[in-house]
């Protein structure tokens, strides 16, 4: 890929690039406003056949959804913070079992392939219990709805406590450190400093790229040095105080 068509695309999107330009990244905003790292590898065929960026983020949609859907509803402990690369949820059930739940990305209000944990006794009624009742699944349902109709039960919830384990990658450049760099200013190689209020979400960010991310969107408000708009992850209200670089 030349230069020119990373300046179409916009080098505030670009996250790596390859010596030989055959690799990239980017990050890009869904019609959601989540954020995605897109990984692109160039072949022969380029540029005859471009990639499409554009119409896999679009046939995305709703698995994305669907998987914020699980995340709000339910108490998910693997993975242990949201992410959208992983097509599978481990969700607790209760007396020590959890259900291991694989969504299929291009259909994912479908009955998903599942897989228990937990004692024999227990782990053979809950998978006798969805054998007996899978039937009820319908795809014009939520996934919330379809598994309390399956286990004819509400599912625990996530809890609503302070997790003692922080989330130390930032949710934006999934990086720890900001780089060592004298444009940064005071923060140069700081740690994330931002976390999402939201007890479900609780992404962790750099508020350097925070802010800038912020600044590429249109409904983001300014007042004086503090910037006002919506996380990232679960489009909750967020404020972020921009940084004199000093």
């Amino acid at each position: 890929m030349d230069v020119g068509k990373v300046e179409e695309v916009g080098w505030e999107h670009l996250v790596k690039m390859g010596e030989d330009l055959t690799f990239l990244s980017f990050r890009v905003m869904d019609t959601k406003g989540r954020v995605h790292i897109l990984e692109i590898t160039l072949d022969e065929t380029y540029p005859r056949c471009p990639p499409s960026v554009s119409a896999h983020v679009d046939k995305l949609q709703n698995f994305w959804s669907t998987l914020d859907d699980i995340d709000r509803s339910f108490w998910v402990t693997d993975p242990k913070h949201s992410h959208y690369a992983m097509s599978y949820r481990q969700i607790k059930l209760g007396n020590d079992c959890s259900i291991i739940l694989s969504i299929n990305a291009n259909d994912p209000l479908s009955l998903p392939e599942c897989r228990f944990l937990g004692s024999d006794t227990t782990v053979n009624f809950l998978r006798d219990t969805w054998k007996r009742n899978c039937k009820r699944w319908a795809k014009d349902k939520s996934f919330p709805e379809n598994l309390a109709r399956v286990f004819d039960t509400q599912l625990p919830q996530p809890p609503h406590v302070q997790k003692n384990e922080e989330q130390v990658e930032c949710g934006i450049c999934y990086a720890q450190y900001l780089p060592i760099d004298d444009e940064l200013g005071a923060k140069s190689g700081s740690a994330t400093d931002y976390t999402c209020e939201n007890g479900n979400c609780n992404r962790a960010f750099h508020c350097v790229c925070l802010g800038d991310w912020l600044r590429s969107i249109t409904t983001t408000r300014q007042s004086f040095d503090v910037l006002f708009g919506n996380c990232p992850y679960c489009s909750d209200p967020i404020a972020v105080k921009i940084s004199t670089k000093t």
